[in-house]
């Protein structure tokens, strides 16, 4: 495993989606040896079944199809799609998040597959899942249940709204949960059009302050010896996000005037992201004050220099119709370089491609060409003495680690592995 200042860390990795995965793969990065403990179907179905996954394939494309394999023949006026090489290990968000991690595919269904697991459990460090809080408890894995096998484990939950409360048995997903943390109150572009940021913020603020909570624990348990359960709750990570229009709403003087304003902002004006000459090309534009303001004059002389801010917050749509009719003129990049040279905050608005070929970006070597593709994996913003992206691993196949998993945690010898694998407990590959 990669090394790093938590190497000799064991953790049983649960999680599925974002947040966890997220979690577990900074602190894989760290260091902790992380066994991604999966469901036999976890990475989806053995045959490929046509469509797109969310995040696409793996290098941009679908799997190869197998050896020998050929299209199947239309049937019913519907095209059949070929039987696809391994699908369910080209998964491209999934492979994504999982690096520098090992992984044991077990039934959890199962007695044996319970069994095995919480023998894992005795001799492992931490124990992260972020499924509903029904979960775990359904299965005979609770806290409790982890604690007798191992008093010194660190179990960390994060479902949807936390283990107690009216709405602790809902599922959440991060769009569903985002629109209650408040967020939505400030996005949009009117008060009759509130939006959600399409994204699932919750999911990866909830996922690094899972991070934080089990360094955190880790720490506590050197000096108290005890472990924890550490209880997350991607609502309340949304929340906590929200704060500076939530402390807003409760000062004295509050008039009620907190509402999405699209691209402007309330203090700063102008504050946007303006259309540049070609297809869907926009560069983003802020003045903080009088200075950036008149910076911005000096390359835009249709504007006034000495329009003080509220005069401009007032004049904003004429004011954007000047920008924008200067900036429809130049590429995005050539505009911010223009206005950067000018000493005017602003930044070309990046796709995807634009990110990943950034000359800063590829100078500082953030994406690592980790998997196949190449496709470029995004790498740790944390860089320290010790921490290196030079001794990663891409994403294990499914089961890929059942065997030296088994053998290195529990001193399984073949046999008894073997028995899991003819029962179909352990497998490596989903079922047909």
């Amino acid at each position: 495993m990669a090394d790093g200042p938590l190497r000799g860390i064991r953790i049983l990795d649960l999680t599925h989606v974002w947040a966890g995965p997220l979690a577990t793969r900074v602190l894989a990065d760290l260091g902790a040896t992380v066994v991604k403990v999966e469901g036999p179907m976890g990475r989806g179905p053995r045959e490929y079944r046509g469509g797109l996954p969310i995040g696409g394939w793996l290098a941009g494309k679908p799997p190869e199809p197998s050896a020998g394999e050929r299209p199947r023949r239309k049937a019913a006026g519907r095209g059949i799609a070929p039987r696809m090489k391994e699908p369910w290990n080209v998964n491209a968000v999934f492979v994504k998040l999982q690096r520098n991690k090992q992984s044991l595919a077990i039934d959890l269904k199962t007695d044996a597959g319970r069994d095995t697991f919480l023998e894992l459990v005795a001799v492992a460090d931490v124990v992260m899942e972020n499924f509903s809080a029904r979960a775990m408890p359904a299965l005979g894995l609770d806290y409790a249940r982890l604690a007798e096998a191992n008093p010194r484990i660190i179990y960390v939950s994060m479902p949807g709204f936390g283990h107690s409360g009216p709405y602790r048995d809902r599922v959440a997903f991060g769009p569903s949960v985002e629109p209650m943390s408040g967020l939505t109150t400030v996005m949009g572009y009117g008060p009759g059009e509130p939006r959600n940021t399409a994204m699932a913020l919750m999911d990866p603020i909830t996922g690094v302050s899972a991070t934080a909570a089990v360094v955190n624990a880790l720490r506590r348990r050197e000096r108290t010896g005890k472990g924890a359960h550490v209880e997350m709750s991607l609502h309340e990570g949304g929340v906590a996000f929200s704060g500076p229009w939530l402390i807003e709403v409760q000062l004295p003087d509050y008039a009620g005037d907190i509402a999405p304003l699209g691209n402007r902002h309330p203090h700063m004006a102008p504050h946007g992201v303006y259309r540049c000459a070609g297809d869907d090309a926009w560069v983003a534009i802020a003045c903080r004050n009088d200075g950036d303001w008149r910076a911005l004059c000096n390359v835009i002389v249709a504007l006034d220099p000495d329009a003080g801010v509220a005069e401009r917050r007032q004049d904003h749509d004429r004011i954007d119709a000047a920008i924008g009719a200067w900036t429809a003129s130049q590429t995005k990049f050539d505009a911010a370089e223009i206005l950067q040279r000018a000493r005017v905050p602003a930044g070309p608005v990046n796709i995807t491609p634009d990110m990943t070929a950034d000359p800063q970006v590829k100078a500082r070597g953030f994406f690592v060409p980790l998997e196949p593709g190449p496709t470029p994996i995004p790498g740790n913003p944390i860089k320290m003495a010790g921490i290196t992206s030079d001794d990663w691993t891409p994403c294990p196949r499914l089961g890929a680690d059942n065997r030296e998993v088994l053998r290195d945690w529990l001193d399984y010898d073949d046999d008894r592995i073997e028995a899991l694998e003819g029962a179909g407990v352990v497998v490596d590959k989903p079922p047909a």
